[in-house]
Order: structure tokens, then C-alpha cells, then sequence
């Protein structure tokens, strides 16, 4: 089938090809078969509760495809399978005859405006986005600006990630300030985005990535986002909440799993220098920190006065036995746009 032929993966192929292959093909959904035959979805969605389970990205996919997924059956009204894919937030629908063969795949566009995105759960929980930095690697122009206020397009850096928190119901932002912060002030006084209700709070001095945190311990009583200001995550917040709850965590950090090829073969020796494995290229794969963090707000209580980065913390918590979730999300799910050539990527997009 022409429309997804680029996105064919077969039974026998592992679990780090396929994470590839959707970041190659930037698609979150990938169609399986064998010897011809159609046998299922694979979703960014199966590959991260693989990864939540500790199963190796070197197994092949068919350990971690979920059979229960819903589609729609041959000769099922058009509109019956529009309504499924809006209650499910479906990106496609396949549809399969009695005999499980595919016949046709319905994408999100081929019913909904292009602009009419896949409807998103509303949230409702406060952000705090760490914007008091000096942004030094985007120097010169955080020499005049302050990176937040950085241009992406019609827009800064910081109102792009607003508006994505803000497309979750989540509008109620704590925006912590030092280097030229009366510039970031004047910014959002001057633009009067009704979508945004900002409060403000002041490190007076350099204080980590979560010194400044302790400021609002008076403030924060639900759980909360942190966001650096100068990523996008391109994931739906809903499930990372959901993994954070349903797993009764008190920080879950958001990681990008990158992967990387070795272009030789690579060899284990054991005792004495013997040859123990020969591997041809392998494929590496590390959880990145992307600096997207969900927080209870009794954890506030946990960051001492002074510089303390949110990576204490986490160290902290680990320590005493508490729970510290890690969230996985693709590689081309995370843009750091603090990184010269990460920011240019996205202007030009613009």
C-alpha cells in the first residue's frame, strides 16, 4: 500500500531499528508484517512501555506488539471510523478484513483539517519554566537578548513552549528570572497574551536548576511541570502525567533515547586477552536528559537555600529509596533549541 510503504517493519526486526526508522521517517506509527501478512500497529507508545520494563532494544518487535488494539472492519461507515478515531485520539485507523488482511489505512488528515489537531487531554496543573539563566551558548545574541525572548518565527523561544503547555489547559506559569529580567518583564507586558497568567520569581543570585525552586514552596501545592526554556518536547504531556501518577512518583524526568551507530566491528576479550564477542556496527542507545520534569510539591521542602541542580535532587531521592521516574520519549520528540545548530534547524522550519 503506497501510503505507508516507508513504514513497514517486519516481525523479526528489534525494537532500536524500528525507534530509528520513526524518527527517520518522523512518524510515531509503524505497520508490522509477516511473510505478507499484516499483523499489527507498532506505536511510540509500545516501545516506551518496552523500555519502562527493561526490555532490550535489541529484541525483535514482536515480544512487544499489542494485539488488543482497536480497528476498524472492512465495509464499517466512513463516519463510524471518523468517531473512533476521535474518541481514541488516533493518529490512523487501519482497517482489516475477516481474515485480519489489511485493506486500507485512514490517517487523522484524511477527515480533520490539517489544522485540526488530534484533540489533547486538558491538564490543568501550573508550569514553571527556569529562565534566569545566561544562555551562553547561544552567545552573541544572548549578549543582547535574553534567550527566552530569542525569535522563533513570529515568537520567542519561551512563548513556543508556553503555547504547547497552554494547548494542555495549563496556563498558570511561574517563570523564574535573573539575567535581564525586567527585559523578560517588559516582553510579556508589552505583548498582553491573555493566555498566560505569569507570575515571576527572582533569583538574586545564580541558584542551580532547582535552588530556585525552594522560592515557591508557598505557592506550588499540586503537581507541577518544570521546564527548562529552551527545549520543545514533542510528546503528549497527558501520558507522561499518566506515568507519573499511575506510578505513584515524586519526580519523573522526560529522556530522550538517542541512539548511535558505531561504523566498525567491535570486540569483548576476557581473561588473558581472549576473544570473547565480535559485534559488526552496533547500536548504542542512552535516556538523555531533556530538561522536562514533573514535581510533587512536597519535594519543594526537599531543596535546601543556596545552589542545589535538580540532578541533586533526583540523586537525593534515589538515595533514600524514593521514586524517581524516567520517561521515554524518541530522539526527534526533543529539540534543544538552546544549541546553535538546533536553533537554526527550527528557524529555517519557520
Amino acid at each position: 500500500m503506497h501510503k505507508i510503504e516507508n513504514r513497514i517493519v517486519y516481525l523479526t526486526d528489534n525494537i532500536i531499528s524500528s525507534l530509528k526508522k520513526m524518527d527517520v521517517e518522523k512518524t510515531k506509527i509503524l505497520f508490522a508484517f509477516s511473510n505478507g501478512h499484516f499483523e499489527g500497529v507498532l506505536t511510540i507508545g509500545d516501545i516506551q512501555r518496552a523500555i519502562l520494563n527493561n526490555v532490550a532494544l535489541t529484541e525483535p518487535i514482536h515480544k512487544i506488539l499489542d494485539s488488543c488494539k482497536v480497528y476498524a472492519s472492512l465495509g464499517e461507515a466512513l463516519d463510524s471510523i471518523k468517531a473512533k478515531m476521535y474518541k481514541l485520539r488516533a493518529e490512523c485507523m487501519p482497517v482489516v478484513d475477516e481474515n485480519g488482511e489489511l485493506i486500507e489505512v485512514y490517517f487523522w488528515n484524511d477527515f480533520f483539517e490539517s489544522n485540526e489537531n488530534l484533540p489533547k487531554q486538558s491538564l490543568g496543573i501550573p508550569v514553571v519554566i527556569m529562565a534566569g539563566g545566561k544562555g551562553t551558548r547561544l552567545a552573541p545574541l544572548t549578549n543582547i537578548y535574553p534567550k527566552p525572548l530569542i525569535p522563533i518565527g513570529e515568537k520567542t523561544i519561551v512563548e513556543t513552549i508556553m503555547d504547547k503547555f497552554v494547548s494542555y489547559g495549563c496556563d498558570d506559569f511561574y517563570i523564574s528570572v535573573n539575567y535581564k529580567a525586567d527585559m523578560i518583564k517588559n516582553y510579556f507586558d508589552f505583548i498582553h497574551n491573555d493566555s498566560y497568567h505569569i507570575s515571576y520569581f527572582h533569583e538574586n543570585r545564580p541558584m542551580g536548576t532547582a535552588g530556585s525552586l525552594r522560592l515557591l514552596k508557598d505557592k506550588l501545592h499540586s503537581t507541577f511541570f518544570v521546564s527548562n526554556c529552551d527545549i520543545m518536547i514533542y510528546e503528549d504531556f497527558a501520558n507522561i502525567l499518566n506515568y507519573h501518577r499511575e506510578n505513584k512518583n515524586e519526580l519523573t524526568v522526560v529522556a530522550a533515547v538517542k541512539t548511535y551507530s558505531i561504523p566498525y566491528g567491535t570486540i569483548q576479550t576476557k581473561e588473558g586477552g581472549l576473544l570473547e564477542s565480535i559485534e559488526e556496527k552496533p547500536n548504542l542507545s542512552f535516556k538523555i536528559n531533556t530538561g522536562l520534569y514533573i514535581l510533587e510539591p512536597s519535594l519543594l521542602k526537599d531543596i535546601p537555600d543556596g545552589f542545589f541542580h535538580i540532578t541533586h535532587l533526583m540523586e537525593k531521592l534515589k538515595n533514600q529509596g524514593r521514586r524517581v521516574g524516567v520517561y521515554p520519549i524518541s530522539q526527534n520528540d526533543w529539540m534543544d533549541m538552546g544549541d546553535w545548530d538546533e536553533y537554526l534547524k527550527l528557524v529555517r522550519k519557520k
